[in-house]
């Protein structure tokens, strides 16, 4: 089973938050609100994406990768959590 079929109502609520900043900014624009709120919603959306994806990224590299009843010996874990954590950091 994949990991996002495994962890996908945690995804789609994710998904479903993301929706709705974008929402919001389309309803900045729509009532002119200011250029600092509508770049606010726009940096937490980003922010959110960029969530998303990280968790995407972290199951595909555990599940596929590391996993080690699947995989012996695949990868060494010390080199995933490394990888993980540069993602992380390049993803805020």
């Amino acid at each position: 089973m994949s990991h996002t079929t495994r962890e996908k109502q945690q995804l789609l609520a994710r998904v479903r938050r993301i929706r709705g900043q974008v929402d919001a900014i389309e309803r900045a624009l729509d009532t002119e609100a200011g250029c600092e709120k509508v770049m606010h919603l726009l940096a937490s959306t980003r922010a959110a994406m960029s969530g998303l994806m990280c968790e995407v990224i972290e199951g595909h590299v555990r599940t596929h990768l590391v996993d080690e009843e699947r995989y012996p010996g695949a990868l060494n874990h010390d080199g995933a959590e490394e990888l993980l954590a540069v993602v992380r950091t390049y993803l805020k």
